[in-house]
């Protein structure tokens, strides 16, 4: 599925393209997605697309008339093509602009979803999401305050929406390694000092990830159709009995709440 990484590098290479132009048509070719497709989303027709954010997963077209909200789900990405471009049969949604270009979603799984939030509204799905990690209010003093007397393994803690958005299963893995971090112990036991160094290892970890163009696993492409590469830096993620980079120990794969966890026993002892 793609990550914030994946959905923050989509949104700096499609937001270009979309600021300023208006919308000319919408095509929706397959409106049975996660959600079926909102029928509100054709208010959109002859507005101008003022921004282009992202919320946690979620990216936010915003006009003055409302916001449309896109999800990428399991498989689905997003590019820039000529309008005219014939679609794929997997080619479910088109937003056409009137410099001829399109934003369309291809998305062979429909897990993807095409939402939409009337001016002034939060749509319901990002009413209860968690701070977003790449800004400053996201501190090792929030996530203490948040963990306290919390008995959840500290990956499920930073895995949770709630929490902190978009910090998923690869990016969990790869900030805990470097935060010299057990994904084992209980969120409310990590002190302060190891808090830091956690919010600076997710920092690090997806700013990288953003740089380098997300990770590719399975179907996730850009928006220009290349590939994200940040699977060769993965340190201990998908690495199961394979050598540490730093101690040359074995990386060791256990289970957490119906997801694979990789970890050092040597550099993230469960004891500190």
């Amino acid at each position: 599925m793609p990550e914030l990484p994946e959905v923050e590098t989509t949104r700096r290479g499609i937001a270009p393209h979309l600021l300023g132009q208006r919308i000319q048509q919408l095509i929706v070719r397959q409106p049975k997605l996660r959600w079926p497709v909102s029928s509100e989303i054709h208010r959109l027709h002859g507005a101008v697309i003022e921004a282009v954010q992202r919320r946690g997963k979620y990216l936010l077209l915003e006009t003055v008339q409302g916001t449309a909200l896109l999800h990428l789900g399991m498989s689905g990405s997003l590019r820039i093509c000529a309008a005219d471009l014939v679609a794929d049969k997997h080619d479910h949604f088109d937003l056409v602009l009137t410099n001829a270009k399109a934003l369309r979603l291809r998305d062979p799984r429909r897990f993807g979803a095409v939402l939409w939030a009337g001016c002034g509204e939060l749509h319901p799905l990002l009413a209860n999401l968690g701070l977003e990690p790449l800004t400053d209010e996201f501190t090792a003093e929030y996530l203490l305050a948040r963990a306290a007397r919390r008995q959840v393994s500290i990956k499920e803690f930073i895995m949770n929406a709630h929490i902190v958005v978009g910090v998923g299963n690869i990016y969990a893995n790869e900030a805990l390694f470097m935060a010299r971090i057990n994904p084992r112990r209980a969120a409310g036991q990590l002190s302060l000092p190891e808090l830091q160094r956690l919010v600076v290892a997710i920092k690090t970890v997806l700013e990288r990830a953003i740089v380098q163009g997300g990770t590719t696993l399975r179907d996730f492409v850009r928006e220009d159709g290349q590939t994200g590469y940040f699977q060769i830096e993965l340190q201990v993620y998908g690495r199961t009995q394979q050598v540490c980079t730093v101690c040359a120990s074995l990386i060791q794969q256990i289970r957490q709440g119906q997801r694979s966890t990789w970890y050092c026993p040597y550099c993230q002892p469960v004891s500190v």
